[in-house]
Protein backbone atom coordinates (compact mmCIF):
# COMPACT_ATOMS: atom_id res chain seq x y z
CA UNK A 1 0.00 0.00 0.00
CA UNK A 2 1.14 3.49 -0.89
CA UNK A 3 2.29 5.32 2.05
CA UNK A 4 3.29 2.65 4.09
CA UNK A 5 6.66 3.10 5.00
CA UNK A 6 5.69 6.56 5.66
CA UNK A 7 3.67 5.65 7.84
CA UNK A 8 5.94 3.08 10.09
CA UNK A 9 8.89 5.89 10.05
CA UNK A 10 6.48 8.62 11.39
CA UNK A 11 4.93 5.60 13.94
CA UNK A 12 8.68 4.86 14.97
CA UNK A 13 9.72 8.66 14.86
CA UNK A 14 6.89 9.38 17.62
CA UNK A 15 9.25 7.58 19.90
CA UNK A 16 11.50 10.08 19.55
CA UNK A 17 14.44 11.19 17.35
CA UNK A 18 16.59 8.24 15.81
CA UNK A 19 19.41 7.95 13.38
CA UNK A 20 18.00 6.05 10.25
CA UNK A 21 19.87 2.89 10.93
CA UNK A 22 17.91 2.81 14.51
CA UNK A 23 14.71 3.58 12.54
CA UNK A 24 15.27 0.30 10.56
CA UNK A 25 15.99 -1.80 13.39
CA UNK A 26 13.37 -0.51 15.78
CA UNK A 27 10.81 -1.59 12.69
CA UNK A 28 12.68 -4.72 12.56
CA UNK A 29 12.62 -5.62 16.44
CA UNK A 30 9.06 -4.26 16.88
CA UNK A 31 7.42 -6.83 14.27
CA UNK A 32 9.42 -9.81 15.32
CA UNK A 33 11.36 -9.62 12.10
CA UNK A 34 8.42 -9.34 9.52
CA UNK A 35 9.26 -6.27 8.54
CA UNK A 36 12.81 -5.23 7.09
CA UNK A 37 13.05 -2.04 5.12
CA UNK A 38 16.04 -1.72 2.88
CA UNK A 39 18.14 1.18 3.52
CA UNK A 40 18.38 2.83 -0.07
CA UNK A 41 14.04 2.82 0.67
CA UNK A 42 14.41 4.44 3.86
CA UNK A 43 16.55 6.90 3.33
CA UNK A 44 14.67 7.80 0.29
CA UNK A 45 11.87 8.42 2.05
CA UNK A 46 13.90 10.07 5.17
CA UNK A 47 15.09 12.97 2.62
CA UNK A 48 11.05 13.31 0.97
CA UNK A 49 9.61 13.35 4.19
CA UNK A 50 12.32 15.93 5.08
CA UNK A 51 11.50 18.16 2.71
CA UNK A 52 7.74 17.60 3.31
CA UNK A 53 8.24 19.19 6.56
CA UNK A 54 7.41 16.22 8.40
CA UNK A 55 10.53 15.81 9.68
CA UNK A 56 13.95 17.73 11.05
CA UNK A 57 16.79 16.39 11.07
CA UNK A 58 20.55 17.03 12.90
CA UNK A 59 23.53 16.61 13.44
CA UNK A 60 24.78 14.13 16.14
CA UNK A 61 26.59 11.03 17.74
CA UNK A 62 25.59 7.28 17.99
CA UNK A 63 26.03 5.01 20.50
CA UNK A 64 28.56 3.95 19.09
CA UNK A 65 30.70 7.51 19.00
CA UNK A 66 29.84 7.62 14.67
CA UNK A 67 28.31 11.15 13.60
CA UNK A 68 25.06 10.10 12.63
CA UNK A 69 21.86 12.34 11.26
CA UNK A 70 18.86 12.24 13.91
CA UNK A 71 15.48 12.78 12.44
CA UNK A 72 12.32 13.99 14.58
CA UNK A 73 8.77 14.58 14.12
CA UNK A 74 7.42 18.22 13.52
CA UNK A 75 4.57 19.49 14.73
CA UNK A 76 3.10 18.84 10.67
CA UNK A 77 4.77 15.27 10.83
CA UNK A 78 2.22 14.53 13.97
CA UNK A 79 -0.71 15.55 11.97
CA UNK A 80 1.09 13.53 8.76
CA UNK A 81 0.92 10.38 10.80
CA UNK A 82 -2.75 11.24 12.43
CA UNK A 83 -3.74 10.78 9.19
CA UNK A 84 -1.59 8.12 7.71
CA UNK A 85 -3.03 6.16 10.90
CA UNK A 86 -6.48 6.44 10.57
CA UNK A 87 -6.40 5.96 6.33
CA UNK A 88 -4.62 2.68 7.46
CA UNK A 89 -6.93 1.37 10.05
CA UNK A 90 -9.84 2.20 7.40
CA UNK A 91 -8.06 0.24 5.04
CA UNK A 92 -7.12 -2.90 7.32
CA UNK A 93 -10.68 -3.31 7.90
CA UNK A 94 -11.77 -3.07 4.75
CA UNK A 95 -9.49 -6.06 3.63
CA UNK A 96 -10.06 -8.04 6.61
CA UNK A 97 -13.81 -7.64 6.34
CA UNK A 98 -13.33 -8.89 2.44
CA UNK A 99 -10.86 -11.69 3.92
CA UNK A 100 -13.15 -12.87 6.68
CA UNK A 101 -16.06 -13.01 4.19
CA UNK A 102 -17.29 -16.65 3.78
CA UNK A 103 -18.62 -18.07 0.05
Amino acid sequence: LQGTLDLLVLKTLNWGPMHGYAVARWIRETTGDELHVEEGALYTALHRMQKRGWLRAEWGLSDNNRKAKYYSLTAAGQRELGRNAENWRRYSRAVSRILEATA
